[in-house]
């Protein structure tokens, strides 16, 4: 069954020549990925495909050595430029950044942030967007930590991690019940990135943010719930990257336990 045919008539329209009527663009960040990025645009690629949606994905390269810039080239030929933008930044600059750099130049009305080293799967991008679509929300995001989406969606299975090791779940777990006690922002998941957002809701909350790092997830989901914004959850399978190594260091912990008492403070 296609899940976007029992839409509801709540949806807003979208304008795009497809079943769907919108365009889903995905600013895909990326420091040395040379050897997921294929893996990760040929499944976004059969995902769109399959589910009849108009798409396109942005890279946001950071001056990566290993060549990840060849390959996103090499897919833009193979997929169509139309499809891969290559949009390439002069070094390595952040990932708050990196989201701004990707939205001058997405021509979607909604937007997917992800990682491309293969820990978001994108098989789960269908259930984002029926979930939007049922709801009529500004924000879906992917939950490690629930086994059921909120709302309700049938389709949707317990979320999870897979290949970490106990520190690493601990440090997770830790940093989002930090942030669910002190700002109580009604979101399972904080520290998560794979997201899908309407184009002009990412804008604003962007424009809001002030965090970079680890922490900056977490400030986009609060900011948005003090905006006014409706956020859903859907669960997910959460997969340690294939190929390379972690981002996440003491530096980026320290900061993040920083931006939660910011945001005590200010939100």
């Amino acid at each position: 069954m296609n899940p976007f045919e029992s839409t509801p008539a709540v949806t807003m329209q979208g304008q795009f020549n497809t079943s769907d009527t919108h365009k889903y663009s995905v600013i895909l960040p990326t420091y040395n990925e040379r050897k997921n990025l294929p893996v990760i645009v040929w499944l976004l690629a059969k995902t769109f495909q399959e589910n009849g949606l108009e798409w396109e994905v942005i890279v946001v390269d950071d001056a990566s050595p290993d060549g990840t810039q060849d390959i996103a080239k090499e897919l833009a030929n193979v997929y169509g430029e139309d499809k891969i933008l290559l949009r390439p930044r002069a070094g390595k600059l952040g990932l708050g950044t990196a989201y701004i750099h990707g939205l001058n130049f997405v021509t979607g009305d909604f937007v997917i942030i992800m990682d491309a080293d293969f820990s978001h799967h994108p098989k789960f991008i269908p259930q984002f967007i029926q979930l939007q679509k049922a709801h009529n929300l500004d924000i879906v995001t992917g939950t490690r930590y629930r086994s059921t989406s909120t709302p309700y969606l049938e389709e949707a299975s317990p979320g999870g991690v897979h290949g970490w090791d106990l520190k690493r779940k601990l440090v997770s777990r830790g940093a989002n019940f930090l942030a669910s006690t002190v700002l109580s922002p009604g979101v399972s998941d904080l520290t998560g990135s794979f997201r899908l957002y309407r184009l002009p809701v990412l804008r604003h909350i962007i424009s809001e943010t002030v965090s970079k790092g680890y922490v900056f997830q977490m400030e986009m989901m609060v900011r948005a719930r003090a905006l006014g914004y409706s956020v859903g959850e859907v669960p997910i399978t959460f997969v340690d990257r294939i190929f390379g190594e972690s981002k996440l260091g003491a530096d980026e912990i320290v900061s993040y336990g920083k931006g939660v008492w910011a945001l005590f403070t200010t939100v």
